[in-house]
């Protein structure tokens, strides 16, 4: 089982088993499912935008902050697009896990989750800077506390074997969809394959009948 210690972060090999399908943080990838994605948005609206993310991807967090505020007030808040998120960790895995389990802590509904991975996303420099002190622990649990979680809630979220598991079962997803990094996106299960702008993404999900 994966699990932050009191002195850093420790990721059992046989936990998430990813094996060699944790990929690069980059682009590429397909279409598919995955339960345990979470989902924003109308449930039937007329087109789904599935992004692939890991929250230790560079490229991830460039595109939330760049795209994201904009995409979701007009085209999520709206109900002309459900939006799907799905776990696909890059390296390091074990903390793009960690930041994924702490997302979901105490039961969080999916605006919760996407606020704390948008807080990930816009700290990922402080994220990376504790991976060198301790593992990336005190920035995890600092992340908790200003959710309302206890540090034991955040060490015990993070140490859930359940979250090995949902993992798995979205990289698996990933690798039946062709995913090769991330961020990866999905316009009603096809691959899209530009930049993704915000100006890009709109005329896309426009013509997609958004």
């Amino acid at each position: 089982m994966f699990a932050i210690g009191r002195r850093g972060l420790i990721l059992g090999a046989s936990a998430l088993a990813l094996g060699g399908v944790l990929s690069a943080c980059d682009r590429g990838g397909a279409a598919g499912a995955a339960e345990g994605e979470m989902v924003l948005g109308d449930a039937n609206a007329p087109v789904t935008l599935t992004e692939y993310a890991s929250t230790t991807c560079p490229h991830c967090a460039e595109f939330h902050e760049a795209t994201w505020d904009q995409l979701k007030t007009n085209y999520i808040d709206t109900g002309r697009i459900k939006f799907v998120f799905r776990e696909f960790p890059t390296a390091p895995a074990p903390v793009a896990v960690a930041g994924f389990q702490v997302a979901r802590c105490g039961g969080a509904t999916p605006e919760q989750y996407f606020t704390r991975v948008g807080e990930i996303f816009r700290t990922q420099a402080g994220l990376f800077q504790s991976i060198q002190v301790d593992a990336g622990r005190g920035y995890f649990v600092n992340l908790g506390q200003a959710a309302g979680l206890s540090e034991d809630q955040v060490l015990q979220c993070i140490g859930d074997e359940s979250g090995a598991a949902r993992v798995r079962r979205m990289v698996e997803a990933g690798e039946r969809d062709g995913v090769t990094g991330t961020p990866t996106f999905l316009i009603n299960g096809t691959k899209f394959e530009q930049a993704p702008t915000y100006e890009n993404l709109s005329r896309a999900l426009d013509a997609a009948g958004a």
